[in-house]
């Protein structure tokens, strides 16, 4: 259990330090986290608008600050190239994200080939019914996501990496909004790049002399 936690923080500081350097980012990160929150207590009572959440929000949200926000050139304060941080990313890199974001798009198409998509749903009464039938498949789609990556996590490194990521992954929101609950107030004062003051600090312990960043999650 200490080795478990001890890598959930090594995956959230990874996480934080290496890809969260605009405030911008950090501050949609926090509009993400929220309204994740929201959809976890709406999945108790309504696992389809839960997903309408999580994905129209939550996930627009925090891609965008990534996609258009999160500086893309040399980090200085890790010592490390974008092309480097993103070919040891444990989790999903841009590539990946794209891929992902690719099969969350097109995904309703199905409903247009089949609208009960292939029996598994009703045949929709009008555009409530429409909506709610492409919720469930995001909700799919999401939840696919996360055991892909999982399982495929226990092949390329191993199982304890797998549900540490899976674990930090579900516990995003919680953490985000601990820590970005500032950005908003540092963007009013004209704050766009984090200085990382702590990771600076940091930095001769977490790297080693060659300036190569650990394997990181996110």
């Amino acid at each position: 259990m200490q080795s478990f936690l001890a890598e959930l923080r090594t995956q959230r500081w990874d996480d934080h330090r290496y890809y969260h350097h605009s405030r911008i980012n950090q501050s949609l990160h926090l509009l993400s986290a929220l309204s994740f929150i929201a959809a976890y207590v709406t999945m108790f009572f309504d696992p389809v608008k839960s997903a309408l959440i999580g994905w129209l929000v939550s996930m627009v949200s925090r891609q965008s600050g990534h996609f258009f926000f999160e500086p893309k050139g040399y980090d200085a304060v890790n010592q490390a190239t974008h092309e480097h941080k993103e070919n040891i990313k444990v989790g999903y890199n841009l590539r990946r994200k794209i891929i992902l974001h690719l099969v969350w798009a097109l995904s309703p198409l199905l409903l247009w080939l089949d609208p009960t998509f292939f029996g598994l749903f009703t045949k929709p009464t009008g555009v409530a019914g429409f909506v709610r039938h492409v919720g469930e498949i995001w909700l799919i789609v999401g939840i696919g996501a996360l055991i892909f990556r999982t399982v495929q996590l226990f092949f390329l490194k191993d199982v304890q990496t797998g549900l540490v990521w899976a674990t930090k992954i579900l516990t995003d929101p919680f953490n985000d909004a601990k820590i970005y609950w500032k950005a908003p107030l540092y963007l009013m004062r004209g704050e766009l790049i984090d200085p990382m003051g702590e990771v600076a600090s940091h930095r001769g312990e977490e790297l080693p002399e060659d300036g190569r960043p650990a394997t990181h999650s996110a």
